[in-house]
């Protein structure tokens, strides 16, 4: 009885063991996939051709008029980067620049939208939000610059996701901003809704001084749409990322983004 019980032990070890090295072996496999996968991403960088248009002195409301005037076509953001994140709403940008400003212009259609942040460098990426980030050549500290639907604007520079810098009033005030939603904050209503944000961000504003003159200029960045507490949450990129959770702040996940 004692030999039987012994064997029974030795049985259960074994067994034991052999699912953890199955568990391990399995986690590895994810592993190499998502580096496979990763790979393959850098390999599939998007590339955007940014038009220069002549000077402008026109306010954030009217961008719109002048890109459709410059015959300025629209990009997707339409990266589903994480399967336990299926929703996909419309989303598009489109950009130009005149050597001192860039013109951006969003157009979203989503099921459902929340401005409760209306104070610069608050959580604006818990509501409904775009985001622009942008890393000049040669720089290891990208930007970020992310709207919430009424244009209200987080703001900041850093190497990663652990900690941004926020900027300070004076730079962030010289980015003009313009929904079709007004700026008035709002809890979340749901129900199909279609809404547009234009900002023009001078290179002035780039508070670290290494973003002067735009012509010509070759630069890393990424677009993207969230809505991290909405009811329905979502992560989408311009360029595609590859990782098991949401994240933005990955440079090696920059397209690049020519300045003509």
């Amino acid at each position: 009885m004692k030999q039987l019980i012994i064997v029974l032990i030795l049985l259960i070890a074994i067994r034991g063991l052999s699912q953890e090295a199955s568990n391990d072996l399995k986690s590895r496999s994810i592993d190499i996939i998502y580096k496979q996968e990763q790979l393959k991403s850098e390999n599939e960088m998007k590339t955007v051709t940014i038009q220069k248009l002549e000077k402008n002195t026109i306010s954030a409301d009217q961008v719109a008029a002048l890109l459709d005037n410059n015959k300025v076509s629209f990009q997707t953001i339409a990266s589903l980067n994480w399967n336990e994140y299926p929703y996909h709403p419309e989303v598009s940008f489109r950009m130009a620049h005149d050597g001192t400003s860039i013109f951006l212009n969003y157009h979203i259609k989503e099921k459902s939208i929340r401005a409760r942040y209306s104070k610069d460098n608050s959580m604006v990426w818990t509501d409904s939000c775009v985001e622009f980030f942008i890393l000049p050549l040669g720089e290891n500290e990208y930007y970020n610059i992310e709207s919430n639907c009424i244009g209200t604007l987080f703001f900041g520079i850093g190497k990663d996701g652990s900690y941004r810098e926020p900027a300070l009033t004076e730079f962030s005030n010289q980015i003009q901003r313009w929904s079709s939603l007004g700026n008035q904050p709002f809890e979340e209503r749901i129900g199909d809704v279609e809404w547009e944000l234009s900002l023009i961000i001078p290179t002035s504003a780039f508070f670290k001084g290494d973003i002067k003159e735009l012509s010509g200029q070759v630069m890393k960045g990424n677009f993207f749409k969230c809505g991290d507490d909405l009811v329905t949450p979502h992560f989408l990129s311009w360029n595609p990322i590859n990782t098991k959770n949401p994240n933005f702040h990955l440079p090696e996940f920059f397209g690049t983004l020519i300045f003509e």
